[in-house]
């Protein structure tokens, strides 16, 4: 993945390397990971869920009923681990470059 990855993505694959989850867990997971600062609605994750099924980033890996309602349950692939490992590292790459910038200028102050 060349582009930028945006925030519900990062968050969704980041939700799911611990395993396959439904859309109500993963709302869940990700408001979590997030510290509460991205809440996803129910027609945004499942719209999300097929584009990223479509660049084979997840995948279906199951259904059943519950209490009459089907549960769709996706899984992170391969491609979507790589995806997410690459997203990884150039925010890291940025953070230390931000960083070292911030403690350059604080150096420079302190002269």
């Amino acid at each position: 993945m060349n582009k930028e990855m945006r925030e519900p993505t990062f968050f969704v694959l980041m939700a799911l390397l611990s395993g396959p989850k439904h859309g109500y867990a993963l709302i869940t997971e990700v408001a979590f990971l997030s510290d509460n600062a991205l809440t996803l609605q129910v027609g945004t994750l499942y719209g999300a869920l097929d584009r990223l099924q479509k660049e084979g980033l997840v995948s279906q890996s199951g259904s059943e009923i519950v209490s009459g309602r089907h549960r769709r349950y996706v899984e992170i692939t391969e491609d979507g681990v790589n995806a997410l490992e690459a997203e990884s590292a150039r925010l890291r790459s940025r953070e230390l470059r931000v960083t070292a910038m911030l403690t350059q200028r604080r150096i420079g102050f302190a002269s």
